[in-house]
């Protein structure tokens, strides 16, 4: 038997159902069940999505038995429609869609009216009595057509030579719309738009139905590819290997007359959540017209009712139906012909992450469905919780500073959210600026971020680089500190020297006002009215619970999916921001890095650093030792009762002291020689010996404890002094030291021993013990192989997946934005892999090194603190992977939440 390539629908009957959109496509699936079920579909029928894979695998040739199968699908539609193809006495007229099993909204083709030519048109008048309406319909085919099918091209100043047209004859007629178009001017709009194909062409257009139909039906399958088509599956993980299902339809008309509309409604807001039947639709009109914003539609929550009232009430009914049927919120598509509602499509419908969050939430309290299946990603995508938490831009503001031309350029969104405020280039004036107006609006654009400017990041509103990428010192911390951030805007031109900022033909002033969209990478010029979130405004205090239902609706969301998760989750923070990290939910802290305290105090760290001796180092490090106590004293205070992972010194020495800071800061290089007792030649000898061409795999990590021990002792004799205070207070504290950047087994037993030694001392001095564990990060290819070794000694793993991503691929993470986007483009990789955690590659190691970890220590504790932690496809790995935990930016909490939940329905 042939296999079945051609599912038919129509009748209150359908070859298929719901559950098989693999084969058949949302779109298909869901005609075929609605036709199941009752409700009012014209027949047609669905070519498999197996068809669509052997069209473009084949050089456009179809599966044997494709065309046969067709056929007589075709011969069931005429039965049911009463109607048939090609007749000129009472001619049935098809549609052809696309239909994935992802909805992929307006990213592939479609055509409509198909079956039209001279001697049908002539028979579509006598059956209709309408011959306006015949003309219409005919202009819209061959308008279509000739885009879609024939690939008319535009002119040389990119117009559409068709609209060129229609324009023309509006004009010449001194009407508005295409409707207020008389027959005589159609037709002669016909002849015009048949004039274009034959010159473009030429070939005349086709006048044969069944040309036309398999025509129509290339052209959808050809759509699959086209570059939209190609970028959105690329932005939303789709796999291109899927295909497409085809979709040809009976056509119905809303353009019959006044008792005809068509239109696409939702059976909740799509925006907020709100519940009730809504959306747009247009009185004598094709569903194109409602899409396109050829006229601007009316409201069906508005006016539908008193327009229509009996379409109103069974659209109205058919969404509940629906939407009962499915336990979701319905996107539908429907044509009202001569007051006859018809049924064009059903999906779930998209939504914002506010929307998701309400429609949720409301569906259990409702009884439609239990919290389980609440959670599922399908209905509130873990990232999409961002745009509960991130300030916004006005949606029409921003669409008005485009329209104006504000738009400058567009990077890598790095840190979601809206900031606005004045350009400040240097992290000195932000803090200067700040100190001076506490409620000033700053933000902060440079060539790239380092940790020095850190103070000018905490006091700006959103950060602006035109160099690195998504794991980028200013993407990490921007995150980490929920800051608007965007990476890696290329265009942007910016001159210290003469502080500004230009892109193109603009130059912004130090001082002048931009926005950013850390949701879509987008610069302006300008300011953007931003609004703070309700549920920010509960977590800061700013609100009470009780006043924001947003909020309640959240925190309910967030019991559930902390009732269903099996990860921990914890927070990348230090002090400053460890009270908010507890607020979004953190079980701990995963990463402190000590080094982000050292920022405030450079001097001291200045000194140590040019110190020749271990004792004048070690004189160094005692004047950092009061302010690293007082900060770990205070973390461990905010999280008493949890553990905090602190991370030893791991960044090059060269970030406290080099070549551009003496250059930025004229008279360091003599203020430094007079706090260190040496010479001007003495700096800069020390400071050109600190440069190092590959720094990221230079002195750094573990390395700089076992060459300067003083540095290791010092911070962990603070840590363990913090430790003893806190409990002392009446805290419970649980620190756990983390060696960085540990390749040998060797490497880790040298700097726990220092470890080790500065607790003995500090407990025999208070006479206090407290229980500690030291383990190290898992963070270049090496540790992950000799994991079983390395887990004879260290406590505890944290993978540190920003450089066991950067090592395994031998890529810089701040560099990567010159060429990540053109391999995204051409699908070398499948995502950022700074993003998600590449699972063959890095993911493979991560596994090698948990499994000789585990076989050496069988409960090793084990987590993740790079930037993964708070991505919920790697949370998802890191989930069946079986970490213990894993550990993201506060603001990620919430995500990680979620995804580890999601993770844990998911795998039962």
């Amino acid at each position: 038997m042939a296999q079945q390539h051609v599912y038919t629908f129509g009748g209150q009957s359908a070859d298929g159902d719901r559950t098989m959109k693999n084969t058949l496509g949302g779109k298909g699936a869901n005609l075929a069940e609605m036709a199941k079920q009752g409700f009012p579909v014209p027949a047609g029928f669905t070519i498999t999505t197996d068809v669509c894979v052997h069209y473009s695998k084949n050089d456009r040739q179809y599966p044997e038995g494709v065309k046969e199968q067709v056929e007589a699908a075709l011969g069931k539609i005429e039965e049911t429609m009463g109607a048939k193809f090609g007749s000129d006495e009472n001619p049935l007229l098809l549609s052809c869609r696309s239909g994935a099993r992802e909805s992929m909204p307006g990213m592939m083709d479609t055509v409509l009216n198909i079956g039209l030519n001279e001697k049908t048109v002539a028979a579509l008048i006598k059956q209709s009595g309408d011959e306006r309406f015949a003309w219409d319909s005919y202009r819209r085919f061959v308008q279509m057509y000739g885009d879609v099918v024939l690939g008319v091209e535009r002119d040389e100043q990119n117009e559409d030579p068709f609209e060129t047209i229609l324009d023309k004859a509006r004009e010449d007629a001194g009407v508005e719309y295409d409707y207020e178009l008389t027959v005589d001017q159609l037709k002669d709009i016909v002849s015009k738009f048949k004039a274009v194909v034959k010159e473009q062409k030429g070939r005349d257009f086709p006048e044969d139905p069944m040309e036309q139909l398999w025509g129509a039906i290339g052209a959808v399958f050809d759509s699959w590819d086209n570059d939209r088509a190609v970028v959105y599956r690329r932005q939303y993980g789709i796999p291109h290997e899927w295909g497409t299902a085809t979709n040809v339809q009976a056509m119905v008309f809303g353009n019959l007359g006044d008792d005809c509309a068509t239109g696409v409604g939702l059976t909740r807001n799509g925006a907020d959540g709100t519940p009730g039947f809504n959306g747009d639709y247009l009185i004598n009109a094709q569903g194109e017209d409602v899409v396109a914003g050829i006229r601007t539609p009316k409201r069906i929550e508005e006016t539908l009712e008193k327009d229509m009232p009996e379409a109103y009430r069974e659209l109205n009914d058919i969404g509940k139906r629906l939407e009962a049927h499915y336990k979701d919120i319905q996107d539908i598509e429907f044509t009202v012909q001569k007051g006859k509602v018809w049924m064009l499509q059903t999906r779930n419908a998209k939504r914002t992450g506010f929307a998701a969050v309400r429609i949720a939430h409301d569906l259990v309290e409702e009884g439609v469905i239990d919290s389980k299946e609440a959670l599922n990603p399908r209905r509130i995508p873990a990232d999409d919780l961002n745009q509960l938490l991130q300030p916004i831009f006005n949606t029409a503001d921003k669409k008005k500073a485009q329209d104006a031309g504000q738009l400058l350029t567009t990077g890598i969104n790095a840190g979601p959210g809206a900031a606005s405020g004045k350009v400040v280039l240097t992290a000195e004036a932000a803090e200067a600026q700040a100190n001076k107006d506490p409620d000033v609006s700053l933000v902060l654009v440079r060539k790239e971020t380092s940790p020095e400017d850190l103070r000018g990041m905490r006091v700006a509103k959103g950060i602006l680089t035109a160099q690195g990428g998504a794991s980028s010192h200013a993407a990490l911390v921007s995150r980490q500190m929920g800051k608007a951030c965007i990476v890696g805007a290329q265009e942007l031109q910016i001159n210290y020297a003469q502080k500004t900022v230009s892109v193109g033909g603009t130059t912004l002033k130090e001082g002048d006002d931009i926005s950013i969209d850390g949701f879509t990478g987008e610069v302006f010029a300008g300011l953007i009215p931003t609004s703070p979130s309700e549920v920010m405004q509960v977590l800061d205090g700013e609100m009470k619970a009780e006043d924001s239902e947003t909020y309640q609706r959240y925190s309910k969301i967030m019991s559930w999916a902390d009732e269903h998760r099996k990860l921990n989750v914890r927070a990348n923070a230090e002090s400053d921001d460890a009270a908010e990290a507890v607020a979004f939910g953190a079980e701990g802290i995963g990463l402190c890095r000590t080094e982000h305290m050292f920022f405030g105090h450079l001097d001291e760290i200045r000194e140590m650093i040019l110190a020749e001796t271990a004792e004048a180092r070690q004189k160094a490090v005692d004047q950092l030792l009061p302010f690293q106590k007082e900060d770990f004293t205070k973390l461990f205070t905010t999280l008493a009762g949890k553990p905090v992972t602190i991370r030893l010194l791991d960044p090059p020495l060269h970030e406290f002291l080099s070549d551009r800071h003496l250059e930025e800061e004229p008279g360091l290089d003599e203020k430094l020689a007079k706090i260190a007792g040496v010479t001007k030649e003495d700096v800069h000898r020390r400071v050109s010996e600190l440069h190092e061409l590959n720094p990221m795999l230079g002195h750094r990590g573990c390395r700089l404890g076992v060459v300067y021990p003083e540095v290791t002792r010092m911070q962990a004799t603070a840590i363990f002094e913090a430790a003893v205070a806190t409990k002392q207070a009446g805290h419970e504290v649980f620190p756990e030291v983390m060696i960085p950047l540990v390749g040998f087994k060797t490497e880790f037993e040298n700097q726990a021993a220092v470890v080790r030694e500065a607790a003995k001392a500090v407990f025999e001095k208070a006479g206090v013990e407290i229980p500690y564990t030291v383990g190290t990060m898992i963070e270049i290819p090496r540790a992950a192989l000799r994991a079983d070794e390395i887990a004879e000694g260290a406590e505890f793993f944290s993978f540190g997946t920003n450089d066991l991503t950067q090592t395994t691929l031998g890529i810089s993470r701040d560099d990567y934005g010159s060429f990540m986007p053109q391999y995204r483009e051409m699908d070398i990789v499948p995502a950022d892999p700074f993003q998600t955690i590449d699972q063959p590659g890095v993911g493979r190691l991560m596994k090698i090194g948990i499994e000789g970890g585990r076989s050496t220590r069988k409960d090793l504790k084990i987590g993740i603190c790079g930037e993964h932690g708070g991505d919920p496809k790697s949370v998802m790995f890191c989930h069946d992977a079986g970490l213990n935990y894993v550990s993201c930016s506060p603001r990620r909490i919430p995500i990680a939440r979620l995804a580890a939940a999601q993770a844990a329905i998911a795998a039962g």
